[in-house]
């Protein structure tokens, strides 16, 4: 899953299908009674043993009290999307029976990281020996997509034209104003704790295709800064061992209707930028210190903010940045067959709502958990 080969890499994207489409989601796993985090990850997936589909798609993600769940491949969005909500309704029933709850905001408004153990797996260990504080801090939680690109240069290509659309999509999922037990003063406090802090994170350099990404790779190997192609966190990479895109950037949906939109959103943009790649849109390249001003008004008021035309110099209320992605993935969208539709306030906005109505974090927790629960854990209509 996690090689260096990188013949064989260009192998498996020379083999893959366009716009297949995976979705992974994760979820913060809790006490149902004081909605605190509880390392309850090994537990349930022993209890998953007795349903097969459930427990060929659980993961574990770092800590003991996170569990992600994966929709594997789906033919296209659509099958994906139904594949997801069949697995999301059996993870929730199991929680039930095993006695926990499952929490889906970018972060645990109050849990300590220091109590959090480290799940006991090869790959974690190799990541929290190299990263010490950095991994133990990133007690955070996200949804991610990939998106199936035939040709290893094609989709570092795509990766190029994706970076500016990275603080849109951040903006759209703002879902974790709390940390450590205060108000952060943030929309996503998971992009500031795991983006900032993680080495090789956040918005890439643009590549300009595969030779000079290979050769990024190699130089990263040749040094010893990594001994697999996972430990670069890029909020968009080519997925070496699934052939794929994956899209990093987002907060984890508190209800599953908001999921499948932002999921849905991010198929299309990853799709809309491998077409303009292959029709030679003209693309204008912005520096990653113009892009980092958008990164950082995503971070900091999300929707509710103003994040900056970077072409044109000018701004316009964060709110648009859902119209503006509608409007440029509208021809891959109608090809695709993907229609979009989010609520009035993101997960960041209705928890802000209730703080400046004098909820105390605790309620704010609560409210967004029960949204979670009725959401996640019956058939999703759209």
């Amino acid at each position: 899953m996690t090689s260096l080969d990188l013949d064989r890499a260009a192998e498996t994207f020379a083999e893959a299908d366009d716009f297949t489409v995976g979705v992974e989601e994760e979820f913060s796993i809790l006490d149902p009674r004081t909605l605190e985090m509880v390392p309850r990850y090994e537990q349930l997936c022993v209890a998953a043993e007795a349903d097969q589909l459930l427990h060929e798609h659980l993961t574990g993600e770092l800590i003991s009290s996170e569990i992600e769940i994966i929709s594997g491949v789906g033919a296209d969005l659509h099958d994906a999307l139904a594949r997801q909500r069949e697995r999301r309704k059996r993870l929730f029933a199991l929680a039930a029976a095993e006695g926990v709850a499952l929490g889906a905001t970018g972060t645990h408004p109050w849990a300590d990281y220091r109590e959090q153990p480290i799940i006991d797996t090869e790959h974690y260990h190799r990541v929290e020996e190299g990263l010490r504080y950095v991994a133990w801090r990133n007690n955070t939680f996200s949804l991610h997509v990939h998106l199936g690109v035939r040709d290893l240069d094609r989709a570092v290509r795509a990766c190029d034209r994706l970076r500016p659309v990275l603080p849109l999509l951040l903006a759209i999922s703002a879902n974790s104003p709390f940390l450590d037990g205060r108000d952060s003063g943030l929309h996503s406090a998971r992009t500031q704790s795991f983006t900032k802090s993680f080495p090789r994170c956040g918005v890439p350099d643009a590549f300009g295709g595969w030779p000079a990404y290979r050769e990024y790779i190699e130089f990263l190997k040749r040094t010893n800064s990594i001994v697999e192609f996972t430990q670069v966190w890029w909020s968009v990479r080519p997925h070496f061992s699934f052939g794929t895109v994956e899209v990093r950037i987002c907060d984890v949906q508190a209800t599953a209707r908001e999921s499948d939109a932002l999921a849905s959103l991010m198929t299309a943009c990853i799709a809309q930028a491998v077409r303009d790649v292959d029709e030679g849109v003209p693309f204008d390249d912005p520096a990653p210190r113009m892009i980092e001003e958008n990164m950082w008004r995503a971070i900091r008021f999300g929707l509710d903010g103003r994040l900056i035309d970077l072409r044109r110099a000018e701004e316009y209320p964060a709110r648009e940045a859902i119209e503006r992605l509608a409007a440029w993935t509208a021809p891959i969208r109608a090809e695709l067959g993907i229609e979009l539709a989010f609520p009035e306030r993101n997960g960041a906005q209705r928890q802000r709502q209730l703080i400046e109505a004098g909820a105390a974090r605790e309620e704010v927790f609560a409210a967004s958990v029960a949204e979670t629960l009725q959401t996640y854990s019956q058939e999703v209509t759209v």
